[in-house]
Formats: C-alpha cells, structure tokens, sequence
C-alpha cells in the first residue's frame, strides 16, 4: 500500500505551484490520504476475496470424501467473508472533503492509518489461515480450524468498526 507522503512524488508542476497557496496545501495532502485509503480497502478487500480459493478447495475435499457435515460452517464462513467484504468496500473513506461540515483532522488520519496497518497484518493472518485450510485432511480438525477462522473474521470485523468510530471521532 502507497504511504500518504509518497504521493507527492507524482504530482505535476500545477500541483506544485498550488501548494504554496494558503491552506490548499493541506486540502492536498488530504486528497493523497484519500487515494491511498482507498488503495488500501481494495487491498483488504481483494485479499480477503482470494483466500476464498481456500474454503472452495476444503468444500470440494469434503464432498469427494462424502464428510458432508462440516459444508455448512464452511458456507458460513463464506458468507461471513463476504459480508465484511461489503463492509470494507463501502467504508466511509478517511477523508472528508473541503466543503464537508464535519473535517477529519490530520492527527484522525494518522490514528486510521495506523489502525488500517493492524487491520491489514490481521487480515493477512486471516488469509493465510484460510488459504491453508485444505492442507488439513481430518473432518474434525476441518471442523476445529473453521471455528477458529470464524472467531478470527469476527475479531476483523470487529476491529474494522473501530475505524469508523476513530473517524467520527468517538474512539
């Protein structure tokens, strides 16, 4: 993910010139903010959509070896995946724009870049567990690691709530 002050680096000789204007410099730095959070919800989002490649392959064990009782958690979890994947795609983003009645300050934003890191190494975590999930061959420790990854997605999606509530300025 591109940190804020990198953006800088790609800006163009107008851009430069109108940082030096009272207060358009901050109004930029926020809008390189803006792009980077946005870049980093994908990320999550798309990360979370490819570990999803772990609980088709598991499904598929378990139907070829006619353990159908552990399907359905396995279908929850899906869904669970799925709903926090929502969520993240559309997530207030952390910003707010010129004109906005309620301004996220600068000190906000650097308290949601660094929750957005812990979220980040939470759902690589997350991802990585679930992507080694058919590397399990016993329908009990199928079971067993569901439960956990379950418990897992929850402690993320709970964490992500955080960010809105940083944002609002409540945490």
């Amino acid at each position: 993910m591109p940190e804020p002050k990198e953006h800088f680096k790609d800006r163009g000789w107008i851009e430069t010139i109108l940082r030096y204007i009272p207060g358009f410099r901050g109004y930029l730095e926020k809008e390189y903010r803006r792009e980077s959070d946005a870049l980093q919800r994908q990320w999550l989002a798309d990360r979370l959509q490819r570990s999803k490649a772990g609980i088709d392959s598991v499904s598929r064990q378990l139907v070829d070896k006619a353990q159908l009782d552990a399907l359905p958690q396995c279908d929850r979890l899906r869904g669970r995946i799925d709903k926090l994947i929502g969520k993240i795609s559309g997530a207030m983003n952390g910003y707010s724009g010129f004109f906005d009645l309620v301004q996220v300050t600068e000190e906000t934003l650097d308290r949601v870049y660094e929750h957005d890191m812990a979220i980040m190494q939470d759902v690589e975590a997350f991802s990585e567990a679930v992507e080694n999930l058919p590397q399990q061959t016993d329908e009990a420790a199928i079971v067993n690691e569901l439960a956990q990854l379950m418990a897992q997605v929850d402690q993320v999606e709970v964490r992500f709530d955080d960010r809105a509530e940083i944002l609002a300025g409540l945490a």
